[in-house]
């Protein structure tokens, strides 16, 4: 995208999104509002310039914002979008050709067509437009033609800045001529200038290469900004794919380990280490090592053997000590991984560390770890420091053999002194790329091995597929039904839910029991679409969940859970973090049915009290509390409640449920609970065992069943 924009819309207006669903409508396309912003950093749910390309390519869609004037616009790719003053945006549909008028669709106008003068839209236009127009979508029918082509996530936007490199290679060569300059300044100066006293050419010589000198270091100066330029542009489209990629991945992806596969991650430095200016300088100025050999042999022949001697050990030794390297460079990595997870579980645990007295063993593993990777990197090192010093001395040793040739030569008067003198200050130039590439040898295995480890990453199945087609489900009416559902984890050979069925209808309270590990906790994460059924179906409103959208079903799901995590910030950033855009008077009324009013009058701080990481500030019962509020905040049509009321006080657990009583009248709920006191709320009662359901139907009966003992399962058995 061209760099028209330095900065992103400010304030709630989110005209932008509005434009981009019209286009979408206007070509076909399907969008919603939530599938276009969902997961890009956006404010508010506002859409920006900045992160509209990104929104566009989810339905397709290829966009470049331009600078161009009102009658620069060309019609045959309109519709386009218009960025006007005051942070707005609109459709521009149509350009008259006779008649001064354009056709123009405004959000705030509900996207109508208007026509208006076309001088009464240039005083708003800011001069930038979004030509935004529908790519090509291939179905299955075309796969064998394209079947060779495939994406790679770092190499498609490495080369994305491929104009930057050609600029690079361009200043390089230069840069590489001119510094051909001096060793040919001194010969000359040697061999016409000192014999003949020819005191006003040295005087020319000498300021033709002053001249060669400084476009030399403008050159230089241009050459390492427009790397770093491009390093810079792919980091952080990188980094930002990697994120997001992270955040989109199925749950059965998931690691086992998080510190292990936050280690992973990280070893993305390595990459950047590769395109950081020192390597692509040093591959960059290796193809004109072949200019300075050229220049030498024009010398003297035989004053480049010892050249290409030394460049021929060099490179034999960098390359016979990779082998090493590759060993060495993944026992590293899995190392780290190891003592990153140690790290990882040591701080979050930490008070159960200290419980346990589990000191002395986390210690151990952790010196362990660390005394195996001091090892690894300490013969890394050592291997790396060694290609570096053979390399200098194979420099060394090149440049003390070419003066004994020279000195023959010149003794048989088949050399000048002044052409010794150039070829042996050529030899530095030539061994210098040489120099850099066995460095980046030494690298390389440690940035492969990252590579590989990432693409393993990046290979894994998104939960939301690109170009998938989702059932534009807007108003959910909460009923949720299980058809024949068998369900196990990944890797486990005990079904968790066995043949499981059962409707629930709209506004329908129901209370799921059963003993631990029955399943009951599963059934909401099936619900939330975070696992799929390995047969059967979890429908909502008759549609099958899977198509909906994950996000837009979330979203009208309020989910209480039993791990009640919080995130570093404030109180009110947690109670509105599901929500893009929230309103005080929201977060008030979901903090009183909660219960946390009486907590937050307490605190001077108020809802801007921080609660520290993952809650830590807050007792068990405030953080589920919090978890409640958070739930509640979109209005969902339907709660999944997973033990919501098991950390609260029975004074403060008595006042929430009759708050969420009275709230969820028109709602769908089902409540995970062992606590009779939540089964007040429920009219139907669901018992699991074993991961079959063994009893459904309404609540009196059940639960007098469950007494007498004709149904097995639970504690009220």
């Amino acid at each position: 995208m061209e760099s028209v924009y330095s900065g992103d819309f400010e304030g709630g207006d989110n005209s932008l999104l509005e434009c981009l669903l019209f286009i979408a409508r206007f070509h076909d396309r399907e969008l919603s509002r939530e599938t276009a912003i969902v997961g890009l950093p956006v404010d508010n749910g506002v859409l920006t310039p900045s992160n509209f390309s990104r929104a566009a390519k989810r339905a397709s869609f290829a966009s470049s914002l331009k600078k161009r004037e009102l009658s620069q616009i060309n019609p045959s790719l309109l519709p386009a979008i218009l960025i006007l003053d005051d942070n707005q945006a609109c459709v521009l549909v149509s350009i008259g050709e006779q008649e001064n008028t354009v056709e123009a669709v405004f959000p705030e106008l509900s996207n109508s067509i208007v026509t208006m003068p076309k001088d009464e839209l240039v005083e708003q236009y800011t001069e930038r437009v979004i030509y935004c127009r529908p790519e090509m979508v291939f179905d299955d029918r075309s796969s064998p033609v394209i079947k060779g082509i495939k994406k790679h996530w770092f190499w498609d936007v490495f080369f994305e800045n491929k104009g930057l490199y050609r600029d690079v290679l361009i200043a390089s060569f230069m840069i590489n001529l001119f510094s051909a300059a001096l060793p040919l300044f001194i010969m000359n100066v040697y061999d016409r200038v000192v014999p003949n006293h020819a005191l006003d050419t040295l005087w020319v010589l000498s300021i033709g290469v002053m001249v060669v000198v400084m476009f030399d270091l403008f050159l230089k100066l241009m050459r390492n900004w427009f790397i770093d330029l491009a390093a810079n542009r792919t980091d952080v489209k990188l980094s930002a794919a990697i994120m997001e990629k992270v955040l989109q991945m199925k749950m059965v992806d998931k690691p086992k380990s998080t510190g292990a596969f936050a280690n992973q991650l990280q070893s993305f430095e390595s990459l950047r280490n590769i395109i950081s200016s020192f390597s692509i300088v040093a591959i960059v100025d290796l193809p004109f090592t072949l200019i300075f050999i050229v220049i030498i042999a024009m010398i003297n022949p035989w004053l480049i053997l010892p050249v290409l001697v030394g460049v021929g050990a060099v490179l034999f030794y960098a390359v016979t000590a990779q082998k090493k390297m590759q060993r060495l460079s993944e026992d590293s990595m899995q190392a780290s991984a190891e003592r990153n997870s140690i790290l990882y579980e040591s701080i979050s645990n930490l008070e159960i560390v200290k419980s346990l007295c589990s000191e002395s063993k986390i210690q151990a593993e952790w010196e362990r770890t660390t005394i195996y990777i001091t090892r690894i990197a300490a013969k890394m090192k050592f291997i790396a420091a060694s290609i570096a010093s053979a390399t200098q001395w194979v420099q060394h040793t090149a440049g003390v053999v070419m003066i004994i040739i020279g000195v023959y030569l010149i003794s048989d008067n088949e050399l000048s002194q002044g052409g010794l003198v150039a070829a042996y200050l050529l030899t530095s130039r030539v061994m210098g790329p040489i120099s850099s590439l066995a460095g980046i040898i030494g690298q390389y295995h440690q940035a492969a091995t990252s590579l590989r480890v990432l693409d393993d990453v990046m290979d894994k199945p998104k939960e939301r597929p690109d170009n998938k087609s989702w059932i534009g489900h807007s108003v959910f009416k909460g009923e949720i039904e299980f058809k024949n559902v068998y369900f196990k984890f990944p890797g486990s050979s005990q079904y968790i839910l066995n043949n499981v069925s059962f409707k629930i209808k709209a506004n329908e309270k129901v209370v799921i029991l059963g003993a631990n590990g029955s399943g009951k906790t599963t059934i909401l994460k099936l619900i939330l679409g975070l696992y799929e059924p390995e047969s059967g179906q979890v429908l909502i409103d008759g549609i099958d969940i899977y198509q909906i959208d994950p996000y837009v079903l979330r979203t009208k799901i309020g989910y209480v859970p039993q791990d009640l995590v919080l995130f570093y910030g404030s109180l009110k950033d947690n109670i509105a973090m599901s929500s893009l855009d929230v309103e005080d008077e929201k977060i008030l009324e979901v903090a009183g049915i909660s219960g946390l009013n009486q907590f937050i009058r307490n605190n001077p701080e108020g809802f801007n009290m921080p609660v520290g990481e993952r809650g830590g500030l807050l007792s068990q019962g405030q953080r589920q509390s919090v978890v409640i509020a958070r739930s509640l905040i979109n209005s969902p049509p339907m709660l999944l409640l997973d033990e919501p009321t098991s950390n609260l006080d029975n004074t403060i657990e008595a006042k929430v449920i009759r708050s969420l009583d009275s709230y969820i009248g028109n709602k769908t709920v089902i409540m995970v609970t062992h606590r009779q006191s939540l089964l007040t709320m429920a009219e139907r009662v669901i018992v699991v065992d074993g991961g079959e359901i063994v009893a459904d139907g309404a609540k009196e009966k059940i639960l007098e069943d469950l007494r007498s003992g004709k149904v097995v399962g639970s504690k009220y058995s």
